[in-house]
């Protein structure tokens, strides 16, 4: 198969600030036989094991439960669309170049083999020893249709032939029927058939002499489980009805056990964007070209039999090592279903988010950010919170013009409906669209195009890349001149995520991060060559460099007997000269705390590399999302916050942008409330070993500290 040709990102030319001198800590080195780094995959691997964790978490409400099994199978997924297959197309092209823990590609592989498949075994255990006969205690049942009564059956039969039989297509394979191609992450049953020779009319009996493999695709738009009575929470699985039916889709055929099976296929989009006249029209290209990339995993029925699994694997193209068997239910995330049944007792307790007091206490958004910079945690703080404040500047008759960067917005977004009302009023209205944001690429086009059609200026910016920085600009007309109201964030402008990541805001009136804004979205915009900046620190500008020389001058602070220490909450950290800077602060004595969500290549507590180094991972309820570097600064105490994580990706390859926190009061909430919950946290917190290995924060008899439930009903209204 043809595949486009890997992308080179070309970058231009900029004019950075130069770093601060380094010092030079009396460093010792570490053992010869221990890697300074964590490979990233495998990493990223036990994150997932931690979110297996919550599943098997039998203090988690039931639904939860099912709910965490879902999102690891979610996360697998993309994981082997893109990581995986990633690796694999090394190989194939003979890349053997290391990566920076000294792996090689096929390594990797393995590892991960071998690492994930105790995993699944876990996984579906859970789900079938524990969350599904649990459910069932609970009333709500799965049953198998061969077990249900002949009148119930007969039911299900009818509602086969009205609306499943029209839109299903079998198809066999023979040697005019070649294996058919078998779309991404689509659930299919493969099942054998053979002529039955007492109903198979005498001239086309030669036709019909042998057994042969066919495939059943179970069509995505019709629910994985049946209702036999919904309101008695009972459901059987479409697969048992396509099977138990499967001689009306082949008639005068005896018809064996359907099997289920998946594929997994490579996700990733390569675009050489020197080269693409048109982005949108050639992401659009590239997205009907995503539907037939290579193929890395094969998921099977555990009783599938190796004649049908040999035919699947030569037909599909892969090896034993890409067949992962699983010994229950095939694609967990679609028992979701069971998850908007109203059953409150096995959810988590609901709760309100806070719309700020300080909102409400002024007749505008405007008057209130005039006299104090308001922050916003969100799901905590509501976020009609940002979006009322669009809104009213939507409306707002002095409002000259509003600039946005789109990354991920969602469905039907209020957003963009106040986007496209502030440009049928007259304003000038900006939208920065990522059309490259991955897995919204359909989404984002569809946006850019309503958005283009009702008069807002789009812009998709810049070659090679991604912008991913959060940031809302709004210019005012005040007294005969402008104002400019900022809002900067650590999260999307998606009002459904906003109520499951953990995320910050800030709006602000501050001068001088309104007049940085504004260079933001002319670089944005016009490839503007403005490189330096007042406050915001903007990848890939300036923010790598200022953030390495904040680590340094810890390290100089400790070694000349200055206060000195470092905490980060990021969801990610894997860039080489970062971890590099904070191995040499902790070789000079810093305090060094990460709380790390996801991946963390930064080896702790290593002597003689990382002795003062402690990395935490919070997975809970929510997904943690927010990025956070404090700096002791000699006591001088500083604050950052913004859309990067510590990655070459975030730091090199895309626009981000981080802001200091200047505002008194909040700089000390963020210290002293936010980021100590985190690292007191004893129900969410899993600490990260020297072996690379997670270890569950004991409670012991301290007082019980959930940092997710801790910031439930908090007013940020200072």
């Amino acid at each position: 198969m043809e595949r486009p040709a890997n992308t080179r990102l070309r970058k231009r030319t900029l004019t950075k600030p130069k770093p601060t001198a380094r010092p030079k800590p009396k460093t010792e080195t570490a053992p010869a036989d221990e890697p300074r780094l964590f490979n990233r995959e495998l990493s990223w691997l036990e994150f997932n094991r931690r979110v297996l964790d919550e599943a098997l978490n039998e203090d988690q409400p039931l639904l939860e439960r099912l709910k965490f099994l879902s999102i690891f199978s979610t996360n697998l997924d993309e994981f082997f669309m893109i990581r995986v297959s990633g690796l694999k197309e090394q190989l194939e092209e003979g890349i053997v170049d290391p990566s920076p823990d000294g792996m090689m590609p096929a390594d990797q592989l393995s590892e991960i083999g071998r690492r994930l498949r105790p995993m699944l075994k876990k996984q579906v255990a859970c789900l079938q020893q524990s969350v599904l006969p649990e459910l069932a205690a609970a009333g709500i049942t799965i049953e198998p249709y061969k077990s249900l009564p002949i009148k119930e059956r007969r039911k299900l039969d009818k509602y086969f032939r009205e609306n499943l039989f029209p839109i299903l297509t079998p198809q066999s394979v023979d040697s005019s029927h070649p294996f058919p191609y078998i779309s991404n992450l689509s659930l299919n049953i493969g099942i054998f058939i053979e002529p039955d020779r007492q109903l198979t009319q005498k001239n086309l009996r030669h036709l019909f002499r042998q057994k042969r493999f066919a495939r059943i695709k179970i069509p995505p738009s019709v629910p994985r489980l049946i209702p036999i009575s919904e309101k008695k929470g009972r459901f059987t699985l479409i697969e048992e009805v396509i099977s138990a039916n499967a001689r009306e889709l082949f008639p005068n055929m005896k018809t064996g056990e359907g099997f289920l099976f998946r594929v997994t296929r490579d996700a990733d989009i390569e675009i050489r964007e020197d080269e693409a006249g048109d982005l949108m029209r050639t992401l659009e290209h590239e997205l009907q070209r995503r539907r037939f990339r290579f193929p890395v995993r094969l998921e099977v029925s555990s009783a599938m039999p190796d004649r049908m699994l040999k035919v699947l694997t030569e037909g599909i193209g892969l090896n034993d090592q890409d067949v992962y068997k699983i010994d229950g239910f095939v694609d967990i995330p679609d028992l979701m279903q069971l998850y908007s049944l109203p059953r409150p007792s096995l959810k988590d307790r609901p709760f309100h988010p806070v719309h700020p007091a300080v909102l409400h206490d002024k007749k505008s958004v405007f008057d209130a950010v005039k006299k104090q910079d308001i922050l916003l945690h969100h799901p905590f703080t509501s976020f009609t919170a940002v979006t009322d404040f669009l809104a009213e500047a939507a409306e707002d008759p002095n409002v000259q013009a509003i600039k946005i960067c789109l990354y991920r917005t969602g469905k039907d977004s209020p957003i963009v409906r106040s986007l496209i009302r502030a440009s049928q009023l007259g304003k000038q209205v900006t939208a920065v669209v990522e059309l490259k944001a991955r897995f919204d690429e359909e989404n984002n086009i569809e946006w850019a195009r309503r958005l283009e059609n009702e008069g807002v200026h789009v812009v998709y910016g810049i070659n090679a890349l991604k912008t991913h920085s959060k940031v809302l600009l709004v210019v005012r007309r005040e007294r005969d001149k402008l104002a400019r109201y900022v809002h900067v964030a650590t999260g999307n402008y998606n009002p459904f995520t906003a109520k499951l990541y953990t995320d910050l805001g800030l709006i602000t009136a501050d001068e001088e991060i309104g007049a940085d804004a504004t260079y933001l979205f002319n670089f944005l915009t016009g490839y503007s060559q403005q490189d330096t900046y007042r406050r915001m620190l903007v990848a890939p500008l300036n923010l790598r460099e200022k953030l390495s020389d904040l680590v340094h001058r810890e390290t100089a602070n400790k070694l000349a007997g200055k206060e000195a220490r470092i905490i980060m909450k990021a969801n990610s950290l894997t860039d080489e000269d970062l971890i590099d800077a904070l191995y040499e602060a902790s070789n000079a004595g810093v305090e060094v705390d990460l709380i790390i969500r996801g991946i963390c290549s930064l080896r702790p507590g290593v002597p003689g590399l990382s002795e003062n180094i402690r990395v935490r991972s919070i997975v809970g309820r929510f997904l943690e999302h927010s990025r956070v570097f404090y700096f002791k600064n000699a006591g001088a105490d500083e604050v950052y916050f913004g859309s990067a994580d510590w990655m070459q990706r975030n730091l090199d390859r895309r626009v981000e942008v981080v802001i200091p926190i200047l505002d008194e009061e909040i700089r000390d909430y963020m210290r002293d409330r936010f980021l100590d919950v985190y690292l007191r946290d004893n129900v969410n917190a899993r600490v990260l070993r020297p072996d690379g290995t997670y270890k569950k924060v004991a409670q012991g008899n301290s007082e019980r500290v959930d940092s997710q439930a801790e910031f439930v009903g908090e007013d940020l209204s200072f």
